[in-house]
């Protein structure tokens, strides 16, 4: 997981996205310069989604399953063809079924337990959830004890913050809802989030943060 994420730093987040717009939207992204997606299991569409984005997105772009809570949904996920998985917690029987199966997975933390416990099952790429609940010097305190761990911010991110979580020491982000303008979404201007996330990574790229 930790070459995908240095390779793919910023994870476009899709949670209820139309099945009708969900291409659309994706190559939108994908001209924009984004390969890394992560479509939510919270929606029961999920893992048709993934499929079908596997099925018909480019073979450079890494379609992952997210709201992984239950060993059910990986296997799941897996079925479906997702690249990746994430989690916003670190339920043992996750982690031990993706640990057995050589899975590339992001399970979630907030405290130094959850780190401990993601530790002693292989993981030390891990997704810091909600990160906007941490003050920014907190990944820095737990490399003191972990100094092993890379963290990934996820929950508050947007493309007007990614830059500070970036140079805090995160080595990626995911974001979300945030990620485009609502309305532009809804009105299907896909051409203007094609733009709009040019300019996002190109702002990184000005302070090589990617």
């Amino acid at each position: 997981m930790d070459k995908l994420i240095k390779e793919q730093p910023v994870i476009a987040i899709l949670r209820d996205v139309p099945n009708d717009d969900l291409l659309d939207y994706m190559n939108s992204l994908y001209a924009g310069g984004l390969r890394a997606y992560e479509i939510s299991f919270s929606n029961k569409s999920a893992p048709a989604q993934v499929q079908r984005a596997r099925d018909h997105m480019p073979a450079d772009a890494y379609i992952g399953a997210g709201t992984i809570v239950t060993a059910d949904d990986a296997r799941t996920a897996v079925e479906s063809g997702a690249d990746f998985m994430l989690s916003p917690s670190t339920n043992p029987a996750v982690l031990s079924y993706c640990a057995e199966h050589g899975l590339r997975f992001l399970p979630g933390v907030f405290s130094p337990t959850d780190v401990s416990v993601c530790l002693e099952y292989g993981f030390h790429t891990l997704k810091l959830f909600p990160a906007s609940s941490h003050q920014p010097g907190f990944i820095k305190a737990l490399h003191g004890p972990f100094p092993q761990t890379e963290y990934v911010a996820v929950g508050g991110v947007s493309p007007v913050n990614t830059a500070d979580y970036l140079k805090s020491g995160y080595v990626g982000v995911g974001i979300g809802t945030s990620l485009v303008d609502g309305e532009t979404f809804r009105q299907k201007k896909w051409d203007e989030i094609t733009r709009s996330i040019q300019r996002f990574l190109n702002d990184l790229r000005k302070e090589n943060l990617l």
